[in-house]
């Protein structure tokens, strides 16, 4: 594959990373994302097709995207979704093709992800308490999910494998301390994650946030910490405990924004490609593709959606507006 130009946004940044939607459809309901009754759906015909989906990936991959991130919604609930990742990883100048899913349906599917070709997997847990999980996501699979985690865990080829926390205060501070020995227990790399707006019922508020440094102190209050180099582009501080035992990471872009070296965009489920997880504005895909358009004419709208990518979410700013989409429905 011959490599163009690669992508620059406005800002002088370089883009890298594709985040991709395949669906806008999941099996939990988490509070911090969605309505406890569901969301209208988007249209079958409306999602893009696995083939449409290995098109678009191809035309990025030409323009420099290294890493390929697949979510949701939860994309284990798409039909035949292990098709489509070994689709992309057939892909030449995929670096990284990785997964977030909730892990409901992962230890269904781990060794069908692996023969695929996943290299790494991300799953959201918000709390190791099951009553407490049962009331943030309105679901009682704790214990599927913790079976799904060790599934997937069994493969040495998918590493590393990290568990992702929303931190809401009120909520994540009783979880600590049990994440904290999870941590240093197992081989997974656990991550404190703020709480955006992003809720469908619109009830983030400043206040709600859990601010990684807050947490960062109160997990050093019971075992020290040291930080790890933090890779260009990266969205978490790593640190690893300082008696060596497990590694906890912060990702903090409500109090810590890291978009100044934002390598990042979206393409959501139905084909819209997102350049900011704030965006007010995106460009359609989907359309032009099932028109016809020819890739050079597909890069010519990417590389002109990029070149328009925001300097910033400015969430907390004056004047900042909540995109319409909810999480699930931008993806990941």
């Amino acid at each position: 594959m011959t490599a163009e130009a690669p992508l620059i946004d406005g800002h002088g940044r370089r883009i890298s990373d594709l985040r991709v939607s395949v669906t806008d459809r999941c099996n939990f309901r988490c509070q911090y994302c969605m309505p406890a009754e569901g969301m209208p759906w988007v249209d079958h015909e409306e999602i893009l097709r696995f083939e449409e989906i290995e098109r678009l990936v191809r035309v990025f991959v030409r323009l420099g995207i290294e890493d390929v991130r697949l979510t949701g919604g939860e994309p284990l609930v798409r039909r035949d979704f292990p098709d489509l990742v070994e689709m992309l990883a057939a892909i030449e100048g995929i670096r990284d093709l990785s997964l977030t899913t909730n892990g409901y349906l992962l230890e269904r599917h781990a060794e069908a992800l692996v023969n695929a070709g996943i290299g790494r997997v991300n799953v959201s847990i918000d709390s190791l308490q099951r009553d407490r999980f049962f009331q943030l996501t309105r679901r009682d699979a704790l214990d599927q999910v913790l079976r799904g985690l060790e599934a997937v865990a069994a493969y040495p080829q998918i590493w590393p494998v990290k568990v992702n926390a929303i931190a809401m205060r009120g909520f994540t501070e009783a979880e600590v301390e049990r994440f904290c020995r999870f941590a240093r227990s197992t081989s997974f790399q656990v991550r404190f994650i703020e709480f955006m707006p992003l809720d469908a019922d619109r009830a983030w508020r400043p206040e709600s946030v859990l601010a990684g440094e807050e947490l960062r102190q109160m997990i050093e209050a019971l075992h020290p910490l040291e930080e790890l180099p933090r890779e260009p582009s990266a969205t978490a501080r790593v640190f690893r405990f300082a008696d060596g035992r497990g590694e906890i990471g912060f990702v903090n872009p409500v109090s810590e924004p890291f978009c100044a070296d934002c390598n990042r965009v979206r393409l959501t489920s139905e084909g819209k490609l997102r350049t900011c997880l704030f965006s007010l504005h995106e460009t359609d895909l989907r359309g032009p593709l099932r028109e016809g358009a020819s890739d050079a004419e597909l890069e010519g709208l990417i590389r002109d959606a990029v070149w328009r990518k925001e300097l910033k979410h400015r969430v907390n700013e004056p004047g900042f507006r909540q995109p319409a989409r909810t999480m699930s429905a931008i993806g990941g």
